[in-house]
């Protein structure tokens, strides 16, 4: 990785120790994956219209998102790669953690391309289908826990927040429930993804608020301070969130409304699965309900929407699910709903960040 071969010059030049710090790595992170999405964003959207590579709408949408019929998609191939390239060049080349994070960014972008592939091929909006979607991610998440579980130095147990010394060892039960966390973050993700900056934003926050657990984890004596589990190695997945964040706010720039690209499955089920995974290394898995209650809200209002159609026979609880679809059909304005989402996101990691000091 490029920190290593500039680091190895530091006997002769003493300005370049500054790389092995976490800190001043997770900034070049950042700027790195910023400056991708930024510089290839307008070539990359060309790209993507010069293939025909538009967005399906749902005959059963809503009907002010017909004029997004044809907007791009698939933006996370600029993503993903941006975040594994600032990644590589940053990141430490011995950190398991990293290796494991890079691997569900891979995996999970390739179900995404999959699907987003499919559906764009068939003109119509079932893609793979949701059972054989949900195969592969179970395989990748289960390659990336069971790595995990099979760690001599990895603790397993899960830690409750507001308590101190209180842990739940699973045992073997530890694989399906951390599984559970990795499915279930990219899939609450991809439901998110409707509005134009939707996901992408609240996304952005989220690894903001997990670049700081990641760091503090990784330090022994900050962990011991604020009686959080120590997990070494962990304060590298600080450079992995900050790769997050900068491709985040750079595709934000094309993404915002009116959006002139949308990431597709390709990049929301990534970063999901990337979000879930950093939060189980981090020993932060319950946290992330809080610090992804949106994304948790979004999930949870289509499954209520489902259940309580098929138990009543055709009643809905909202107009439409996801719940974003809801306030649209009510009037409101599609940035209202946006920002007001991005607000929502903002004080959810504001209530996580505060959980540090409550132990």
């Amino acid at each position: 990785m490029l920190y290593k071969l500039i680091y190895a010059f530091h006997e002769y030049l003493s300005v370049l120790n500054v790389f092995r710090y976490i800190t001043f790595r997770t900034i070049l992170a950042t700027l790195t994956a910023l400056i991708i999405c930024f510089l290839l964003g307008s070539w990359a959207i060309s790209k993507l219209k010069a293939l025909q590579v538009g967005q399906f709408i749902r005959e059963d949408g809503p009907p002010n998102h017909k004029t997004k019929e044809g907007t791009p998609t698939m933006g996370g191939c600029l993503i993903v790669p941006a975040v594994i390239i600032a990644t590589l060049c940053w990141a430490s080349p011995t950190n398991m953690y990293a290796w494991l994070v890079l691997f569900v960014a891979i995996s999970f972008g390739a179900i995404g391309f999959a699907d987003d592939y499919l559906k764009i091929r068939k003109r119509n909006s079932k893609g793979m289908g949701a059972k054989v979607k949900f195969a592969f991610q179970l395989a990748a998440s289960f390659v990336v826990v069971l790595a995990l579980y099979l760690h001599p130095d990895f603790d397993t147990r899960i830690h409750l927040p507001f308590f101190k010394t209180v842990a739940l060892d699973l045992g073997w039960g530890y694989v399906p429930a951390a599984m559970f966390v990795v499915v279930g973050a990219s899939n609450a993700v991809n439901l998110t993804d409707g509005l134009d900056g939707l996901a992408i934003g609240p996304l952005t926050i989220a690894f903001g608020c997990y670049l700081v657990f990641a760091y503090l984890a990784g330090h022994v004596k900050i962990a011991s301070y604020l009686q959080i589990p120590y997990v070494a190695g962990a304060g590298e997945l600080a450079v992995v969130c900050g790769s997050v964040v900068g491709a985040g706010l750079g595709f934000l720039w094309y993404n915002a409304y009116p959006a002139q690209v949308f990431m597709g499955d390709v990049g929301s089920l990534s970063l999901g699965a990337i979000l879930g995974t950093v939060a189980l290394i981090t020993k932060q898995e319950i946290i992330l309900a809080l610090v992804g209650g949106l994304f948790v809200f979004e999930a949870l209002s289509v499954i209520f929407q489902v259940l309580y159609f098929k138990l009543t026979g055709g009643e809905r609880i909202f107009r439409m699910a996801p719940i974003h679809h809801h306030f649209e059909l009510k009037g409101w304005p599609e940035p209202k709903v946006i920002v007001r989402f991005w607000i929502i996101s903002i004080i959810l990691a504001l209530l996580a960040m505060s959980t540090l000091k409550l132990r």
